[in-house]
């Protein structure tokens, strides 16, 4: 059973940065794909961001409200991935979660509360 664990949510005022970490517990390489997701109350599940892994020929992807302030990268020793997020606004307020799929399905983490006060 894969595992995926996010760390480095947190309150942060508008303007500022927080840095999100996924770590699975298992090799990254098995996963065509990692990528986040954020919830905010009240709405549906969004993609942020999405990088390959195992797939080639995909491309990193950006969710438009987040392009330019967010990036999302990998560290394939650490079987982890990371979420950079500049210049955050209230708006980027959410449940953070981090996904990854492979050839057997979904997984997902247990999610990061992110708020950004005005």
């Amino acid at each position: 059973q894969v595992r995926l664990v996010e760390s480095g949510g947190g309150l942060v005022q508008a303007g500022g940065s927080l840095r999100l970490s996924c770590v699975a517990s298992a090799n990254i390489f098995r996963f065509n794909a990692m990528g986040w997701y954020r919830q905010a109350p009240g709405k549906q599940r969004e993609l942020v961001t999405t990088i390959p892994i195992g797939r080639s020929g995909d491309s990193t992807t950006y969710a438009d409200p987040v392009k330019g302030r967010f990036t999302i990268s990998r560290d394939i020793a650490k079987n982890a991935v990371s979420l950079q997020m500049n210049s955050l606004k209230p708006e980027d307020t959410a449940v953070y979660y981090c996904h990854a799929e492979d050839s057997y399905g979904d997984y997902w983490g247990q999610g990061t509360q992110v708020t950004v006060s005005s």
